[in-house]
């Protein structure tokens, strides 16, 4: 299951079927009636733990549930039993937006994650072998990501204005014939042994005891356009909380905790 026995619980216990929904709306972020904030396990859990405690200080009561994919923390929260989540870029959301019809919108810019490339069998992009096996994300915004900056490397040429929407099929120059391999990208650090070469998001790089920029053979520019951010129900987008919950991320302790504690592997993006 992506989420743990733990976590179940706690939606279990704070379902929202047990409260009318005009007691939830405004009890949302009190000791009695904790936001519910989804974040994937890693780095995105780290941080919202940190924002969890400088909330606090404010008087809002956030609990964090962890997931381990990158599907369910968008499915919970459209189905109610989350009240934000932290964990994507606009341009995944932007497709569970359009592919699955899910009522959720941006509120705010969290982190960057630059995606790096790694590898146990070669020391630089320019020992990757011809036939080399490549595993890079499957879900269609990181994949394209992930294709975009295996083409940056010179592993392979895209057709011309490729972006986070390339599929292999816009490969048009492959002269090291590289054969790629798309798996979940939760998965893909464990197959790291398996593969050549493999475009692993941060914030499952990090877990894996992987830091993009000690040890990644390319990794994405600072500038990355695949800023993280904080999603919400479009009924939601102005409650009241969610400036709270913005006002708490937002701020100068959290830029400090992210540089000390992640060494470069995310950069705020506020």
């Amino acid at each position: 299951m992506p989420v743990t026995r733990r976590h179940l619980a706690a939606l279990a216990a704070l379902s929202p079927l047990v409260l009318p929904a005009v007691a939830r709306a405004q009890d949302a972020g009190t000791a009695a009636r904790p936001l519910r904030i989804g974040a994937t396990a890693g780095p995105h859990s780290q941080v919202m733990e940190k924002v969890r405690d400088i909330a606090a200080r404010d008087g809002l009561a956030i609990r964090v549930v962890e997931f381990t994919d990158y599907i369910q923390p968008n499915a919970a929260l459209a189905a109610g039993d989350l009240d934000a989540n932290s964990y994507q870029h606009q341009p995944f959301l932007d497709a569970a937006v359009r592919d699955r019809r899910l009522p959720l919108v941006a509120v705010g810019k969290t982190l960057i994650f630059p995606m790096g490339l790694y590898s146990r069998r070669v020391k630089s992009v320019q020992e990757v072998p011809n036939g080399a096996r490549v595993a890079i994300p499957n879900d269609p915004s990181n994949g394209g990501r992930a294709l975009v900056l295996l083409a940056k490397a010179g592993l392979f040429s895209l057709k011309e204005g490729a972006d986070h929407t390339a599929t292999v099929a816009d490969i048009t120059a492959n002269p090291k014939r590289i054969r790629v391999t798309e798996l979940e990208a939760a998965q893909i650090p464990r197959a790291l042994e398996d593969v050549d070469l493999a475009a692993i998001n941060t914030n499952f790089a990090v877990p894996a005891g992987l830091n993009p920029v000690r040890d990644s053979l390319a990794i994405e520019s600072g500038d990355s356009p695949y800023a993280n951010l904080i999603a919400v129900r479009t009924q939601d987008k102005d409650a009241p909380w969610v400036r709270r919950l913005l006002a708490a991320y937002q701020n100068d302790e959290v830029k400090k905790f992210v540089e000390t504690t992640f060494q470069g592997a995310a950069i705020p993006a506020f």
